[in-house]
């Protein structure tokens, strides 16, 4: 997104420099990714006024002489009359025009950011016709790619000599903003919501232009030549109709400043209709859409406009304006003329009701539909529309009544209304939450009063009522992420600044330890210190791998929306990701390993919790494997588990399988037992079957365990203090002497006081032999 300083500056009275400024916003609203200074693009750019034109014969060419009024400029000549020649080829040029003339010397603007910017000059024209400068198009201006002919100005507003960019205000910093950081808000991606935020970090009551408060002006009227139907509340909260009829022209004779500003924000002029709904959406927030309403009518085969919001079907298509055709999904929502798909809501609109130079008769859609829906149509599809971005917001319904209604009264030079019509099945509910001064201050760590608070609310739009420190805020309609208590606090902070906050030490004590967290990391130094390594996998795991493992997909719950065809399922067991990883291991090759896992896994047998999101538990795993061992694999298995039992002062029995549960069924049930912890069964060790040793091409010496963690954690009670942990350090010593081997081993055991010393080898050469030297290396172990 876009934002142009100078329109923020229409709506706020900012009294700090504008470095100060952006400073501020990146800190307290929204991430400034960058900032492009437009304070220069336009200059040596004039308006004029054509005062004679007269065409060059046998070309398309038009000498012209120009009125620039005051401005001089070197080598710009004027002839008598005080007037500048300019060759224009625009069609379009006559006598009497205001036009935007660029002096030489100046940089044509739509090249200002390239890598060689064109710079006019005074030119020779058909080797005999002086020209200084160029009369300009809005393609060369930078405001859309229109090349047809040069742009008019309006007389009544401009006269010749000013300086284009005081007239239109461009010389202006745009700031470039990073849509991600304002996910949560989607008042924020309208100037009026952004302006109202930036008046609120400067500690200023937003005050709206009295032309721009959305309110509902007219009186609602059901229309006989218009229906609205929404068959599922849930992917329209709200739909607004308005019909106008033309009755006068409308023509885009005159370049405005509403152009200029749809081009600093990143959009280009299109037509004077389409480029109302789009001002709109960049100053509020809210998209609109027009819909030509006599084709509308036609395609749906009636004699009135029956709109119809509904999900797409499987197999529909739809023609776009940007001529695409795209195959419709059950997750689409689609704007329909009856039962004909004509625009894919919140997306684009539809080819066959498209707007053109014939238009008599006018639709305005202000609507609002599910961000969840829209979310998956821009990504399906690849639509990344200004709209669509504002919708996968969650933009909120209450003001797609007025804004239609400020789209007509824009239009009114050429259109009047005829009529409104408002479906709003469930309107929104006013927010209320209640809070007191001691708990915003007690988690902000601020001393604020309640004077501070409520100003720094009501600022941006909260009705805030006190007594007695207690704290009624009714939330405004725009902000639909403020919810609870915590959401107002956080409003406090951000407003008036995190870093205006004195970070003081917490008064509480050090809080107690987590049992669950203290023995997860004693059971993983035990692992390690019995040579076994960790590992972490991914929680979402294919189908495929599980039935590698010969568990029972049945009890997984089923991503919808996964990321990647391999990672669908939500896993019951952490075997399957180990056997998995064994094999990476195996083929390496690591002649013989042990690895384990402790970490949450998700079972449908085990229902919901009261949250309503699945039930999760915590096991510990582990899978040992060899290469080329010898006996059996159980009781290796089985020797990792003794010890760590062991350590945890816990008595545990082994007895054989029971049962079939579909997190066993990775188990031989002759080479496998139940572990039994206080008469209940915590997990199985033993080793694989065959098919699943085969599925994952691991060697014949293999086995593992899988336990309920959450059931030792529960029974652990006292356990074991763990010793402290040896750790030895080994280095070889060769010394080069004529001693003995005695002399020089009690020589090494002298200088390196309470080392394991061993004699490792002597070596002397032919040339040590005549001085009787030799190397004799010995093998040091340090114990710490």
């Amino acid at each position: 997104m876009k934002i142009s300083l100078n329109w923020l500056k229409r709506l706020v009275n900012i009294k700090i420099d504008d470095d100060e400024l952006i400073r501020l916003i990146g800190a307290r609203l929204v991430e400034v990714e960058g900032v492009i200074d437009e304070t220069n693009k336009y200059d040596k750019i004039f308006v004029a006024k054509v005062v004679h034109a007269e065409k060059i014969p046998d070309t398309h060419l038009t000498l012209c002489q120009i009125d620039v009024g005051g401005v001089e400029l070197p080598k710009v000549e004027k002839n008598p009359e005080g007037l500048v020649q300019v060759v224009c080829g625009a069609l379009n040029v006559k006598e009497g025009m205001f036009v935007v003339w660029i002096a030489p010397g100046a940089v044509v603007p739509a090249s200002v950011h390239e890598d060689s910017p064109f710079v006019i000059g005074k030119r020779k024209m058909l080797g005999k016709y002086e020209s200084s400068g160029m009369l300009a198009g809005a393609d060369e201006l930078d405001f859309g790619d229109d090349h047809s002919g040069i742009v008019e100005l309006d007389p009544d507003n401009v006269f010749p000599g000013q300086e284009f960019a005081e007239v239109f205000e461009l010389k202006d910093k745009i700031l470039e903003i990073e849509n991600k950081s304002l996910t949560h808000r989607p008042d924020a991606f309208g100037m009026i919501g952004f302006a109202r935020e930036v008046a609120g970090i400067l500690g200023e009551k937003f005050e709206e232009d009295s032309n721009l408060i959305l309110t509902q002006k007219k009186q609602i009227s059901n229309l006989r030549s218009l229906s609205v139907k929404i068959d599922d509340a849930s992917i329209c909260q709200r739909y607004t109709a308005v019909l106008l009829e033309k009755h006068g022209e409308i023509k885009q004779k005159y370049l405005t400043w509403q152009d200029t500003i749809l081009t600093k924000s990143g959009m280009r002029p299109v037509d004077a209709i389409v480029d109302v709904t789009n001002y709109l959406m960049l100053l509020t927030g809210q998209p609109l859409h027009a819909f030509d309403y006599d084709k509308f009518v036609m395609v749906g085969g009636g004699e009135s406009a029956k709109i119809v919001v509904r999900l797409a079907r499987t197999g529909e298509e739809l023609t776009l304006i940007d001529g695409k055709t795209v195959e419709l999904s059950e997750n689409d929502i689609v704007i329909c003329s009856g039962d004909v798909p004509v625009a894919l809501a919140g997306a684009m609109g539809g080819a066959s009701t498209e707007i053109d130079a014939n238009t008599r008769n006018v639709i305005i859609e202000s609507a609002t539909f599910s961000l969840y829906n829209l979310r998956k149509t821009q990504m399906e599809h690849g639509i990344f529309t200004e709209a669509i971005t504002r919708f996968t917001k969650g933009q909120p319904p209450y003001q797609t009544l007025a804004v239609a209604e400020l789209c007509a009264d824009l239009l009114a030079g050429g259109f009047k209304e005829t009529g409104v019509f408002d479906m709003y099945p469930m309107p929104l509910k006013d927010v209320v939450v209640e809070v007191t001064v001691d708990e915003i201050n007690g988690l902000l760590g601020t001393s604020y009063d309640a004077a501070v608070i409520v100003r720094t609310l009501e600022n941006v739009g909260f009705l805030v009522k006190n007594k007695h420190g207690m704290l009624k805020i009714v939330v405004p309609k725009w902000r639909n992420d403020i919810h609870i208590k915590e959401d107002i606090i956080e409003e406090i902070g951000r407003l008036n600044g995190y870093d205006n906050i004195v970070p003081v030490l917490p008064k509480h004590g050090t809080a107690e330890l987590n049992p669950e967290l203290v023995l997860k990391n004693q059971i993983r130094g035990l692992m390690k210190r019995f040579g076994a390594n960790e590992v972490l996998t991914y929680s979402f795991v294919s189908e495929r791998l599980m039935k590698k493992a010969g568990i029972n997909c049945d009890n997984s719950y089923k991503i919808i929306n996964s990321i990647s065809p391999d990672l669908q399922m939500i896993r019951q067991s952490l075997v399957s990701s180990l056997l998995e990883k064994a094999y990476m291991n195996q083929k390496i090759p690591v002649e013989k390993f042990m690895i384990f896992e402790i970490n949450k896994v998700y079972q449908k047998e085990w229902g919901m919790n009261l949250e309503g999101v699945p039930e999760e538990k915590t096991y510990f795993a582990g899978v040992v494997a060899e290469r080329k061992g010898t006996g059996t694999a159980f009781y290796l298995a089985k020797k990792y588990l003794d010890e760590v039992f062991y350590e945890l002062n816990l008595q545990v029995e082994y007895v054989p399988l029971m049962g079939d549960a579909p997190e066993k069924r990775p188990f031989e049930e002759k080479r496998a037992a139940n572990v039994m912890l206080d008469g209940v069964c915590i997990g199985v060790v033993g080793e694989f079957k065959n098919s699943v040793r085969r599925n994952f091409k691991l060697v014949e010496f293999l086995a593992g365990f899988e336990l309920d963690f959450s059931e030792i954690c529960e029974r652990c009670g006292s356990t074991r203090k763990i010793d402290a942990f040896v750790v030895e350090s080994k280095e070889d010593v060769t010394v080069t002497t004529q001693d003995s081997y005695a002399v020089a081993l009690a020589k090494v055991k002298r200088e390196h006081p309470g080392a394991e010393v061993t004699p490792v080898g002597i070596y002397q050469s032919d040339d040590n032999k005549k001085t009787g030297e030799k190397n004799i290396t010995f093998h040091l172990v340090v114990k710490k």
